[in-house]
């Protein structure tokens, strides 16, 4: 008699087909982080009929947690965060008290309680508030604005709940003190948290620890991509450590893979296997009815986490929303907000930053062009014509960090282009003279761009202005003129010319289709730290 359940009947088919196309012994330990290192070719799979999964769901408190085999990182990490919020809250506390010399108004005589309020029960209450707004949820540690958002909801759960209980009591406060207590302690977790994550992404990065091992579930070409994608920044701590495909065993034989590739396996007894603590379900794998469902039931109480790699690609957050109907979640995916009050809000803030910043700047402006001056007869200033909005071309302004001859003398250099695409790069270009060499270097060659940003032809964050050599691009690159380009972007912070054009092409269209206030500031603040380090500039 065979299992008339549907998982015998998988359990059979896997037995049956799938065999004759995959060769059965995979004898190789497991040596790679799953990073860079070791290529493995697929010319053998280990083949096992799973062992029939656990119940659907495990019984188990509310309040209780499935302890983690590995990547126990967060823990010491969270008690840190812990210990700085606190800190932070106290100094908070402090600073306002010591500041305003109504902080005591209705505790003049009562400055024990005063002192216990303001030093141990505000602050605690603080981590109570963080905690229960998930800023210590270790799924939004690390990476991403999900925990400083967090963090801002908490701090207006607690100016809620302290001008409640004011009101409730009629207690004597001064407002400023209040008002101090609250913004500044938002600021001082915002600021050391800051420092907690530059920390960890230094650890990720220099030592290889305090990650997420990985394994992807899929077929291999799905797998491969979501593997690309995750370890693309090694600060986001993803260290895929293993592929178990689901299709394609046959084609996938032979290929070259960076980590060890497994087929028909249990996925528990992998995850042990690899010492993985997170799987990642790739493309079309998510697809399968009822199959996910079933791999969360079997995950839960194993301190596994399941994540979702879906074929959607570069779509941020913001713009997806799951919508259940009947039962079933629909990922519903907004249009790109290219209009409208944000769009004002953006012109806005571009063209009083651009006003603002060449006033301020006049001095430095002045001395840039004296340097130019003296270190090449010629003008001051290099104008070329670029694309713009809407395929709009327009005179770009740039300090001139070339020759007066550099464009003769170009035709004599391309075989020595160092970048791909439409782009001309050369680390040491002989037409650069020494103190323009500077201005690339620190990037101050493109402060004149703010007459640009005046004018509305640029804006301080987007894609950068290309040269209109035709006037028309080709293919995915012509939706980078939807929005106006920008001094600096997202291609500047994450690499600026040691990326290739595909690469570049690639985040300038992820900012096309998921720009927003929040994300330009955030990457007018990368910004600072890729000109201090001269990363990519030359």
């Amino acid at each position: 008699m065979g299992d008339p359940s549907p998982y015998g009947e998988w359990a059979a088919r896997v037995t049956r087909e799938d065999v004759r196309e995959v060769t059965t012994s995979l004898e190789r330990p497991v040596t790679s982080n799953g990073r860079g290192g070791v290529v493995r070719h697929v010319d053998s799979f280990e083949i096992q009929v799973p062992s029939p999964p656990p119940p659907n769901g495990v019984p188990r408190s509310a309040w209780a947690r499935a302890r983690r085999r590995v990547s126990r990182w967060h823990r010491p990490f969270i008690l840190i965060l812990l210990v700085l919020d606190f800190a932070a809250a106290v100094l908070a506390s402090y600073f306002a008290v010591t500041e305003f010399e109504t902080a005591r108004a209705g505790f003049q005589d009562r400055p024990t309680l005063f002192n216990l309020i303001a030093y141990v029960f505000l602050p605690c209450g603080w981590l109570f508030t963080l905690w229960a707004n998930g800023a210590y949820d270790r799924r939004y540690l690390g990476l991403g604005t999900d925990e400083f958002k967090r963090v801002t909801r908490a701090s207006l759960v607690v100016a809620a709940s302290v001008s409640f209980l004011v009101f409730a009591t009629k207690t004597d406060l001064s407002r400023m003190t209040v008002g101090g207590v609250l913004l500044g302690a938002l600021l001082l977790i915002w600021f050391t948290r800051y420092l907690a994550r530059q920390v960890l992404h230094l650890v990720r990065r220099r030592a290889g620890i305090a990650g997420h091992r990985m394994i992807l579930i899929g077929t291999l070409p799905e797998a491969l991509e979501v593997y690309t994608a995750v370890t693309r920044n090694p600060s986001a701590g993803l260290v895929p450590v293993g592929i178990h495909i689901t299709d394609g065993y046959a084609a996938a034989r032979g290929m070259e893979t960076p980590v060890p590739v497994y087929a028909g396996r249990d996925v528990l007894g992998l995850v042990r296997e690899l010492g993985a603590d997170t799987i990642a379900v790739c493309g079309s794998a998510s697809a399968e009815p009822g199959e996910l469902r079933r791999l969360a039931w079997q995950l839960e109480g194993s301190g596994v986490d399941l994540v979702v790699a879906p074929q959607l690609t570069d779509i941020a957050g913001p713009r997806v929303h799951i919508r259940p109907i009947e039962g079933l979640p629909l990922l519903h995916v907004e249009e790109p907000t290219l209009s409208g009050p944000a769009l004002l809000a953006k012109n806005i803030l571009d063209r009083v930053a651009a006003a603002v910043g060449l006033i301020v700047l006049l001095p430095v402006l002045a001395g840039i062009a004296i340097g130019i001056k003296i270190s090449d007869k010629g003008p001051v200033f290099f104008r070329q014509p670029r694309v713009g909005h809407e395929g709009r071309t327009f005179r770009v302004w740039k300090f001139r960090t070339m020759y007066i001859d550099a464009e003769d003398r170009l035709a004599a250099l391309v075989d020595q282009n160092e970048t791909d695409g439409m782009l001309f790069k050369i680390r040491q270009d002989p037409r650069v003279f020494p103190f323009g060499r500077f201005l690339r270097a620190s990037s101050v060659d493109e402060l004149p761009q703010l007459i640009n940003v005046l004018k509305g032809e640029m804006s301080l964050v987007g894609p950068r202005p290309l040269p209109a050599d035709d006037g028309d691009f080709l293919g995915d690159v012509r939706r980078r003129l939807l929005v106006r380009p920008g001094i600096t972007g997202l291609w500047q912070v994450s690499g600026r010319s040691d990326l290739s054009w595909d690469e570049a092409v690639r985040l300038d269209l992820y900012y096309v289709d998921n720009w927003s206030l929040a994300y330009d500031l955030s990457i007018l603040w990368r910004t600072i730290g890729v000109v201090l380090a001269r990363k990519g500039a030359y």
